[in-house]
């Protein structure tokens, strides 16, 4: 399995086990052993316009797994700190994404579809929805990294 880290908090794509034959391919994501979490909600995003943006939050405790099973889109990851891109369009790679990470998912391409795994059930009390919040107890829980803000 291959990681890759994405330099915000402890983001990073993970491709997924992947089987492949003449049949088709499979693509398989176990909790614990290719998440560092176990399963506890599982949603999806779809039939999202391509000028929308999704996301525009972020979790203090949540951990997720994000798969483009269909199509693609564009996940901008901030930890307080610094800042990516990350554009996901592939059914057999997922972006971890760590508590007191904020998220925007923009660019849906035509008839894409977002998996997203997720670490708990839903709660609304987890959720940091102004952006101005969310900095200010990023930067309080955590030193800036090395390099400094971006």
């Amino acid at each position: 399995m291959n990681v890759a880290e994405t330099g915000v908090g402890a983001a990073r794509t993970i491709d997924l086990q992947t089987f492949a034959d003449p049949r088709g391919r499979l693509s398989v994501v176990e909790g614990g052993r290719h998440v560092p979490f176990e399963i506890r909600r599982v949603y999806y995003l779809y039939g999202v316009p391509d000028d929308a943006l999704r996301g525009a939050h972020g979790h203090r405790r949540l951990r997720q797994l994000v798969v483009a099973v269909h199509g693609g889109f564009t996940v901008h990851l901030d930890d307080g700190f610094r800042r990516c891109a990350v554009t996901l369009d592939r059914p057999d790679q997922g972006l971890y994404i760590a508590p007191m990470t904020w998220r925007e998912i923009i660019g849906f391409t035509g008839g894409a579809v977002a998996m997203v795994l997720a670490s708990d059930h839903y709660d609304a009390g987890d959720y940091f929805h102004d952006y101005e919040r969310f900095l200010l107890e990023a930067r309080a829980a955590a030193p800036p990294p090395e390099g400094g803000r971006v």
